[in-house]
């Protein structure tokens, strides 16, 4: 009976392990609202342009 609940707590690790990895990609692949691919990229390079447009504007007013 003791032999049986150190093998049961050598493998609580592992299995625990095992379940929070599945749970997380299960996590991944269900769509959290996030854009994928050329969307992304479209609107990364939009905010790249704004944020250059921001800083320029401050460096026109004297600013850093």
């Amino acid at each position: 009976m003791e032999s049986l609940l150190y093998g049961l707590a050598l493998l609580a690790c592992p299995v625990g392990m095992g379940a929070m990895m599945w749970m997380m990609m299960r996590g991944q692949r269900t769509g959290s609202g996030t854009l994928k691919g050329p969307d992304q990229v479209a609107e990364l390079r939009s905010e790249i342009d704004l944020l250059k447009a921001e800083r320029a504007a401050q460096r026109a007013k004297g600013g850093l």
